[in-house]
């Protein structure tokens, strides 16, 4: 998977973000008694949620590697690419909301104690917490970063993934309701094209036409094939 769609995707779907994790970026608490200090909180808030992408990035990585071992990567690469474009063309962005609901309330009391601390850290560890919410999107790059095949390279994924939501979110906890209505109705509407984008990648690379970078051929990568001398 190229890396300009996992930024892409995470640029686009800022707007979801914003909807969805915009209140708490809001009720963060403000750092005195300089603006200086009050910036390094939100950055931290965001460097903690690109670091727990790239966290899920090791972990799917991980996955994606042993898929690639035994053979199967291509197969779940072009299942993953048409359930998003089934998904898409249905109107049903849901469709990825995994029954996740106990993990993301177990993550927001997690998030409790820490909202009434002040101090960089507690903002990066909110931050931090906040990455490991229930969101589609994150799904979908996950599934992404799984598809690469390569531990490393989903690494960079899921963070490149996670800098592209950082321009909304940032300035959203600086900015809060001086952000313009119509850019975050643009990137909303952009949303379903990410989506079929990176469905249509993923189906390209089960399919193994043997096009670089685009389509590797997976069943001739030295994963699937080692020998003993």
């Amino acid at each position: 998977m190229e890396l300009w769609t996992a930024f892409l995707l995470g640029f686009a779907g800022s707007a979801h973000c914003a909807g969805m994790c915009g209140p708490l970026a809001l009720a963060l608490p403000r750092l005195e008694p300089t603006a200086w200090r009050h910036v390094a909180g939100r950055l931290a808030y965001n460097l903690g949620r690109v670091l727990t992408y790239g966290a899920l990035g090791l972990v799917f990585g991980l996955v994606g590697r042993s898929l690639a071992l035994v053979g199967i990567q291509r197969w779940v690469s072009l299942g993953l690419g048409v359930a998003l474009l089934a998904g898409v063309l249905a109107a049903r962005v849901d469709l990825f909301r995994l029954p996740l609901r106990g993990v993301g309330t177990q993550v927001k009391n997690a998030m409790g104690p820490w909202l009434r601390r002040r101090g960089v850290g507690a903002l990066a560890m909110l931050g931090a917490l906040n990455g490991l919410l229930p969101c589609g999107l994150v799904y979908v790059a996950c599934f992404g970063a799984a598809a690469t095949g390569q531990v490393l390279t989903a690494i960079e994924y899921m963070l490149v993934f996670g800098l592209g939501t950082v321009p909304m979110m940032l300035g959203l906890s600086l900015a809060g309701g001086a952000l313009p209505v119509p850019l975050r109705l643009r990137l909303q509407r952009a949303i379903p094209y990410c989506l079929a984008l990176v469905g249509v990648l993923l189906i390209l690379r089960g399919l193994g036409l043997g096009i670089p970078y685009l389509s590797p051929n997976l069943a001739a990568t030295p994963a699937a094939a080692t020998c003993c001398h």
